[in-house]
């Protein structure tokens, strides 16, 4: 199917991304081409990703919706919620829809959805044939960083970024303003942040690596915060210590933007604040395991240090559960390098790009990738 040029006359045009809030994130670029061709855009989320959603500058208006299709956790099919939610988007009219999905999930039910509720244009990337569910059916190279993927969805269903804009990652401003103390600890810009969590049980550094290197990060000389989710304050207080600042369970989605946005760094798995970093532009260790493509997933567009051995045995597995006893793609990762990690961010031109410092071979130099 050709894509053609976009309806002129649109004025609400539905996006819709399901899944997590690291993944809504990453729609900032896709989101804002949307905005600019349209007079008002409704993103469709996720439970876990619509706080997200609401941090995106170009979005007017999010619904909630638990998709039985995408959810890790997904809730059983139910006749009356689908039929609830073709209804809701009936009285909506959008113009148009656009379905962003990751590589492994695909855009026909949704777009099945939504034609029952009468949408007259759905675009998305499938690889699937689908018949008259999609009028633009999107292709893609394989292993295109995130944003750009969507982003070249939203150019293939007409949308383009307004003139000026860089297609890097962003939130609304201004942040909610973040107390310069707490608990007699200074909170004032310059800290490092360390979140040790991770949606992902695969892509967490082991709780006691996290503490380590807080306590190396101290040694430096740096102030070092560690924040976690309402279900992480057990994770993050073990991971403090008596050197760090727990914060865990401490702040709200806007909250913890502003926090990561004082930063000098942030130390993260490959979970949803590493891309609200990238977000707010504070450069990134980017503690990966490779259980997905670095190549997509890495945080984008801010100075980032890549740790972890990417050719490790679960490489490209998806796998939530590390298939390798010991994890070793990333407890071969070293306080210490998170330490020359974070230096290498502080001290260099900031630019953005990623510096691989593969654990295997800790003694070559790095190489520097445009991400761009």
């Amino acid at each position: 199917m050709s894509p053609g040029p976009a309806p002129r006359s649109r004025r609400t045009v539905l996006v819709a991304r399901l899944d997590n809030a690291g993944d809504v994130l990453l729609q900032g670029p896709l989101v804002r081409a949307v905005a600019h061709g349209a007079d008002r855009v409704v993103f469709l989320a996720g439970p876990a990703g619509a706080p997200a959603a609401e941090l995106l500058p170009g979005v007017d208006e999010v619904w909630t919706w638990a998709c039985p299709w995408i959810l890790g956790d997904p809730p059983a099919v139910d006749a009356a919620d689908v039929a609830a939610l073709i209804g809701r988007v009936r009285a909506l009219a959008p113009d148009a829809a656009v379905i962003s999905t990751s590589f492994h999930q695909s855009p026909l039910p949704l777009a099945l959805v939504l034609r029952l509720a009468g949408v007259p244009r759905i675009s998305a990337i499938s690889v699937d044939y689908p018949g008259t569910l999609l009028d633009v059916r999107h292709r893609v190279e394989d292993d295109l960083p995130e944003p750009q993927r969507a982003l070249s969805l939203a150019r293939a269903a007409g949308f383009e970024l307004p003139d000026g804009d860089d297609g890097r990652l962003a939130v609304r401003r201004p942040l909610p303003p973040v107390a310069h103390e707490h608990r007699g600890h200074d909170l004032s810009p310059g800290y490092v942040v360390v979140h040790p969590g991770a949606s992902v049980p695969a892509r967490a550094w082991p709780a006691e690596r996290c503490a380590e290197a807080v306590e190396a990060l101290a040694d430096a000389g740096h102030r070092v915060l560690v924040t976690g989710g309402p279900g992480e304050k057990a994770l993050s207080a073990a991971v403090a210590g008596s050197r760090g600042v727990d914060l865990g369970g401490a702040t709200s989605l806007p909250e913890m933007a502003a926090l990561l946005d004082g930063a000098v760094a942030v130390v993260v798995g490959n979970t949803g604040p590493a891309h609200l970093a990238a977000a707010v532009g504070t450069p990134v260790v980017s503690l990966f395991s490779p259980v997905v493509p670095a190549a997509r997933w890495a945080p984008y567009g801010v100075p980032t240090v890549l740790l972890g051995d990417q050719s490790a045995p679960c490489r490209d597995t998806r796998a939530r559960e590390c298939p390798v006893p010991g994890h070793p793609c990333l407890t071969s990762v070293t306080a210490q390098d998170v330490v020359v990690a974070v230096a290498t961010l502080t001290t260099t031109v900031q630019q953005p790009a990623v510096l691989r410092h593969p654990v295997a071979a800790r003694e070559a130099a790095p190489t520097l990738q445009g991400r761009t």
